[in-house]
């Protein structure tokens, strides 16, 4: 009786120490100063300048492999190759 009078405390402690952990407020961040928003602001502008490079070069480098390749292999071409002997 004794040991189930203690588990019994035991789980309604860790209840509402649960409950009042997740009912905490963090306090909240100091706000953000005019430079340190134009700061963060030319950041992301310098990143999405440098997203669009790579994205141009990439895809310019797409297009010259598709060149190159000359697109989809010819089924005709594809059949002969697989394997098959006559």
């Amino acid at each position: 009786m004794n040991k189930l009078v203690i588990a019994v405390t035991l789980a309604a402690g860790l209840g509402i120490g649960s409950f009042a952990a997740v009912q905490a407020a963090l306090p909240k961040p100091p706000a953000k100063s005019d430079a340190e928003k134009a700061a963060e602001a030319d950041k992301a502008a310098a990143a999405k300048a440098k997203d669009a490079e790579l994205n141009a070069k990439y895809q310019d480098k797409a297009v010259a492999n598709y060149k190159k390749n000359k697109g989809i292999a010819d089924p005709k071409s594809a059949a002969t190759t697989s394997g098959k002997k006559k």
